[in-house]
């Protein structure tokens, strides 16, 4: 395995509330290939989780934001870029959130003012930290931004309701923005569509169980797992992949380009 793939970058990492949560992951795996960062998540979601016990680890500090506020954004990218002594190199994006899933909400009956925090939380988030990290010159040269998504931008998923529509939005901002921040710096900006993982959010959702059992049958190589999923994050961080910008990458074992795979074929073939 390559070592120091990310030795003298900067970066900031959202969404890192518990060990289960892929930005975990990915802080500590880009912790150990020599990458330096800061922390951040809203200040309710740190109260909840273990957030610090990861910054005492990663030999870090933690810049609480909302991340729907253009002002706490802004003193976000002015506190990170003074604890680690220069621009930003990298940043992840691992925000979600749908009060109408957490409250069960049939699709066809959502709350709409929950449905516009849906929006504002999971993907306009993306946007405002683009606009904040672009107006105020935050970035490198050849920085490198990711953010997390779900096939269901693209498929439909009983209970998965307006986040949805939510992740569709974050897949079209990073290609938008991309396509700015490329011709302005060569920055990239790229989702990962991730198999269902047993994250504290993911398994909030109904039918999860579900949902994580057919993916791993439908995919040839099984699920992926968090810990592999922090890996991609690596190697989209570092200059191995400095042309690969405005895509949406399955990471996901072949799930979104299988039709039906032999397990679930047997499944549903009547026994004699």
């Amino acid at each position: 395995m390559v070592n120091n793939l990310l030795q003298g970058k900067r970066g900031i990492i959202t969404g890192a509330l518990d060990p289960s949560s892929i930005a975990w992951h990915v802080a500590e795996k880009v912790f150990a290939q020599g990458g330096r960062f800061v922390l951040t998540n809203a200040p309710l979601a740190m109260r909840m989780g273990k957030i610090n016990e990861l910054a005492a680890a990663c030999q870090t500090e933690v810049v609480p934001a909302d991340a729907t506020s253009v002002e706490d954004l802004t003193l976000l990218f002015d506190r990170a870029q003074e604890v680690l002594g220069g621009k930003i190199d990298f940043i992840l994006h691992s925000i979600g959130m749908s009060t109408n899933i957490r409250k069960a909400k049939p699709y066809e009956d959502l709350n709409y003012d929950w449905f516009m925090k849906s929006l504002d939380v999971s993907a306009l988030s993306f946007h405002k930290m683009m606009h904040v990290a672009d107006k105020s010159d935050a970035l490198n040269e050849g920085a490198s931004i990711v953010a997390l998504s779900y096939i269901a931008a693209q498929r439909v998923f009983p209970d998965y309701t307006d986040m949805a529509q939510a992740k569709a939005v974050l897949e079209s901002i990073a290609r938008s923005f991309g396509q700015v921040l490329g011709t302005k710096k060569k920055v990239r900006v790229n989702t990962i569509s991730q198999s269902p993982t047993m994250t504290t959010a993911g398994q909030g959702i109904g039918g999860f169980d579900a949902f994580f059992t057919y993916a791993d049958k439908m995919s040839p190589l099984g699920n992926a797992p968090a810990e592999a999923c922090a890996d991609y994050c690596v190697a989209l961080f570092s200059d191995l992949t400095r042309w690969v910008t405005m895509q949406n990458l399955f990471h996901d074992g072949g799930f979104s380009s299988v039709g039906i795979s032999q397990p679930i074929v047997e499944a549903l073939t009547p026994k004699e």
